[in-house]
């Protein structure tokens, strides 16, 4: 029963509170302005960090975390027949040289591009970039298949004229076609070499093809060849390197940062010091873009805290407002009876209401303001839960300290005094 009346008279100090706050609603409203802009830049900038949190993981993840990639350095050509006077360039030797002397390097994929120029279907033309890869290239790029199957060892001996397509290579090169497994066995040519399609992917986590400033590859326009298909039968220029692409995937008990110090270090003589290629590891790029990331949250929280705080001196100038003109509603409660505590608990009741409801339209306002900047920049955003508790806890928090000098100050007025203001 105690509980019941507690809360009943809590109840109608809420109630009294937003009728005092509807009588002055310009005021309300530009007080609340504050907490709104405040709380919703706090959810805006989380939820965009945290989306962009969510996308980087899903990029590094198609790279592989415990990865280290090599990739062929490009040159021109009189730079190039420099280069191979002391450089073979990226070989298969360097991928067996790895496998047979660094005991962390498990497996191995790698990959030539090949110089596309004309890629037709029976329906289309498309401008996809067709390239070969080791039949392990699918897995260690986290590939998934729509239908069919990927490329295997069999493919690359006898060097097939199959391909895996990518997801939007595929909608250039049948556009009238909706389901996947209805392409297999239809053909597309690529130059002069026409191919089976034996497997179609799905389209991978995220749509960018660059990441910290590194190319991590365009797979869902790309159409996957067997890599001795590749090397063999399309024209390739003389002193290009054998393989333009290599990614070892390194024992998950070895620190991916100290592997590639022994991989750094076996191309150095390999290449006889020549550095015509460059290691990328996903690691080092995952933990730069989480300090980004982080730096990013301490900006951008640090920006929206003191909105927080000019809102809540905006809840403190106008509980003050309200002090000086409720003088002798105060002076009148305080002679019928009403406590100090009262005084302090009615007009911190009205701190908390313009609190939440600050908090709760800046909750809305933040979500809003993350998807709008999220649709025209093309940023990625994700709603996060603990960012909008935490959000509208401080923004009631805060309201509710801003209004305790105003409360206590209500309940400190004399009487008489009060009564006799006007």
């Amino acid at each position: 029963m105690n509980k019941k009346n507690t809360f009943h008279k809590y109840w109608l100090l809420v109630k009294d509170a937003i009728d005092e706050l509807a009588a002055q609603k310009l005021r309300t409203f530009l007080t609340l302005l504050g907490m709104i802009f405040g709380v919703g830049a706090v959810i805006a900038m989380l939820n965009i960090g945290e989306g962009a949190e969510k996308e980087a993981l899903k990029m590094i993840d198609s790279m592989g975390v415990n990865n280290i990639i090599i990739n062929a350095k490009q040159y021109n050509g009189e730079e190039l027949r420099e280069i191979r006077a002391e450089s073979l360039g990226l070989n298969m030797g360097d991928v067996n040289a790895a496998l047979a002397t660094l005991p962390f390097v498990k497996e191995f994929s790698a990959s030539k591009n090949i110089d596309t120029h004309d890629v037709y279907s029976d329906f289309a033309k498309s401008n996809a970039q067709a390239i070969g890869v080791t039949s392990s290239y699918f897995q260690h790029a986290n590939l998934q298949l729509a239908a069919g199957r990927f490329l295997d060892e069999s493919d690359n001996k006898r060097m097939a004229q199959v391909a895996v397509v990518g997801a939007d290579a595929i909608n250039e090169l049948f556009p009238e076609i909706t389901d996947p497994s209805l392409i297999l066995n239809k053909h597309v040519k690529i130059n002069h070499v026409w191919a089976k399609v034996v497997g179609v992917l799905n389209a991978p986590a995220g749509d960018k093809n660059e990441f910290q400033g590194v190319q991590i590859g365009g797979d869902r326009y790309r159409i996957f060849l067997p890599l001795q298909t590749a090397v063999q039968k399309f024209y390739s220029f003389a002193l290009s390197s054998e393989l333009d692409s290599i990614k070892l995937a390194i024992d998950e008990s070895s620190d991916p940062l100290i592997a590639a110090k022994a991989v750094e270090e076996l191309m150095h003589l390999r290449h006889g010091g020549v550095k015509d290629y460059e290691l990328i590891i996903p690691a080092a790029l995952l933990a730069q873009q989480k300090q980004t990331q982080q730096i990013f949250n301490i900006v951008m929280a640090c920006v929206a805290g003191i909105s927080l705080l000019v809102g809540g001196i905006g809840i403190m100038n106008i509980m003050l407002a309200n002090v000086m003109e409720r003088t002798t509603e105060i002076g009148l409660l305080r002679a019928i009876g009403a406590t100090q505590k009262d005084i302090k608990l009615q007009f911190l009741a009205e701190s908390f209401t313009i609190s939440i409801l600050g908090g709760l339209l800046g909750v809305f306002f933040g979500l809003m303001l993350s998807e709008i900047i999220g649709f025209y920049s093309g940023w990625a955003v994700s709603w996060s839960i603990p960012a909008i508790f935490l959000s509208l806890s401080i923004c009631i928090i805060v309201g509710v300290g801003f209004g305790v000098f105003p409360a206590i100050k209500a309940s400190k007025l004399n009487p008489i005094e009060a009564l006799h203001s006007d």
